[in-house]
This record gives C-alpha cells, structure tokens and sequence, in this order.
C-alpha cells in the first residue's frame, strides 16, 4: 500500500540534504503511514484509483443503509446483494431501469453511505453473511497538505527519539517534555492528534 508521504518529500520540509539518515527515514515513513492509516481508519490514496470491494454481514431484516470502510467516498461501480450464501449475487442499479423498480440503490457521498431503494422509496437489504458486496473508489488523489504536516512532524518524533521523556546526548541527560497528555505518553503527540482527528473515521 502507498505511503502517506516519501523520503524526499520529508527532507525538503525538513532541509535535510546528507544521506547519512536516509535508511532510518526510509524505515520510519511506512511505519507512521501505516500508523495514521490506522488510527484514522481509513488508507487516504490506496483506493482512490484502485477498486476496492468490501462485503456486508447483514445482521437483521430492517437494514436498509451500509456504510462504506473507506473515506471519503468517491465513487460506486457495483452493488450487489443476494439472498442466501447459496445464492448468486444480483446486481442492483441506481435508476428505474429495472422494469420491476426493485433492485435499485442511493449513494449518498457526504455520509460514504448506500442507501437500499425501489422505484418507490426506501427498501432493506436482505439479510445473511456477505450479502451485500459493493465495489467503490475512495480518497484522495493526493495527500492533503494538512496530513502531510502531521506525517512530517511524525516522522521527526520518531527519528530524534522524541518519544522518550529523558535522552542521552554527549553523555548528558536530557529530560524532553512529553509531547502528549496521555498518561506515559502513549498514542501520537498533542499538535498531530489534533490534525489525524479531522479525519478520523467514526462508525
């Protein structure tokens, strides 16, 4: 999968123009893209160009909208569903092609939801493992400026050991104030928290 930022990327922002620290960099940038991939849940650049296909569980017979894992959403190719885990999958359509007008569905991109519907209104989804299987697209083309920071600024946090409250440097201690107000400083410092949780993925 594709990092969120690249070595020369890094040193640009950073002024950076020896090789000396390249291999540890080159260590350290998956690490923390896929750190910010995770926390935020969600992959950014991964599946903007790339088809993604994700399958539903349905769990009760009054679901009538699944929301996507990816975001945002940027594209739906195919939805499918089926009745039974013995049964094919029936492609759904977005119009009132479909002479009968009940295999249709929504996309509703500023909620990355797919909404079940019929010529008439609203509908459920069938109920069943893997019933609903949907191909889409998502993300972002590029990185946004305001991530990258964040991705910059974690890098550094983690190739000058800014992680620990006391370093050794020249044979003297030095205690660094921690960074986060997370008890024993564990998760992502304050100032990168702040710009991952814009975009956070809550389900």
């Amino acid at each position: 999968m594709a990092n969120l930022i690249t070595l020369q990327q890094y040193k640009d922002f950073t002024g950076i123009t020896g090789v000396t620290e390249d291999a540890k960099i080159n260590v350290i940038v998956p690490a923390i893209s896929q750190a910010v991939k995770t926390y935020c849940g969600t992959s950014f650049v991964d599946y903007f160009s790339t088809d993604k296909v994700e399958y539903f569980d349905i769990h009760d017979e009054f679901t009538n909208a699944i929301l996507v894992d990816e975001s945002p959403l940027v594209s739906v190719s195919q939805v499918q569903e089926r009745e039974s885990q013995a049964s094919a999958y029936k492609t759904l359509i977005t119009d009132d092609s479909d002479s009968s007008g009940k295999y249709e569905y929504y996309v509703d991109h500023g909620r990355d939801t797919i909404f079940r519907t019929t010529s008439t209104g609203d509908y459920r989804f069938p109920k069943g493992r893997a019933a609903i299987k949907v191909t889409y697209r998502s993300g972002y083309a590029t990185v946004p400026e305001d991530l990258k920071l964040a991705c910059f600024d974690l890098v550094k946090y983690y190739l000058k050991d800014e992680r620990k409250d006391r370093m050794s440097i020249a044979g003297a201690s030095v205690q660094n104030a921690v960074s986060t107000t997370l008890k024993e400083n564990i998760g992502f410092p304050d100032h990168i928290k702040r710009i991952l949780d814009f975009y956070k993925v809550h389900k």
